[in-house]
């Protein structure tokens, strides 16, 4: 599999044991405060399903091959920070598809679905600081370093990340309506 070769789809009722594998696994979330629950996935795999319909974002399902295997997901959503609305972006790739430039290629097909759908100037993405993965991604998918944040994730957690932000217009062109 290349990762040139590769499409994204909406998250649907069939993916929940493609969360399981994301979320239900500690080594996958060692850099998001560890596995989640079965009844926190499930949840989580309703709100998935769900988001494409609200038209505050999408989560979508990396497939990959000549065959269109499921390899992961990325996902952005509507999310204000710092006075602006503005998309945050996240993405988790299989343990046996990472390292293959996946994640950066469905990062960029992600970004190109963000930017049509228009709501927002930038997006964000907050990988820990400890991440070295996730923080290549959004060096090599064009994003911009701001600086580092402490977040509570999940409550009563707090893991430092960096800011990373990438522009959707071009830097002169107006910015599109919210709301």
């Amino acid at each position: 599999m290349t990762p040139m070769n590769l499409r994204l789809r909406e998250w649907q009722e069939g993916d929940l044991a493609l969360l399981h594998a994301l979320l239900g696994d500690p080594e996958m979330t060692r850099f998001l405060g560890g596995s989640e629950s079965p009844e926190q996935i499930a949840a989580r795999h309703l709100r998935y399903v769900a988001l494409a319909g609200t038209g505050t974002g999408h989560m979508l399902v990396i497939l990959s091959g000549p065959s269109w295997v499921t390899v992961g997901s990325v996902g952005y959503w509507d999310k204000e920070w710092e006075g602006e609305g503005v998309y945050e972006m996240g993405w988790s790739v299989l343990p046996e598809y990472q390292g293959r430039g996946i994640g950066t290629r469905a990062t960029e097909l992600a970004l190109d679905h963000a930017r049509a759908d228009g709501r927002h100037h930038s997006v964000h993405a907050f990988p820990s600081m400890d991440n070295a993965a996730s923080n290549a991604i959004c060096r090599k998918a064009g994003f911009r370093l701001l600086g580092a944040h402490d977040f509570e994730y999940p409550k009563g957690s707090w893991m430092r990340c960096n800011d990373w932000r990438f522009d959707l217009q071009p830097p002169n062109s107006p910015r599109p309506a919210t709301g």
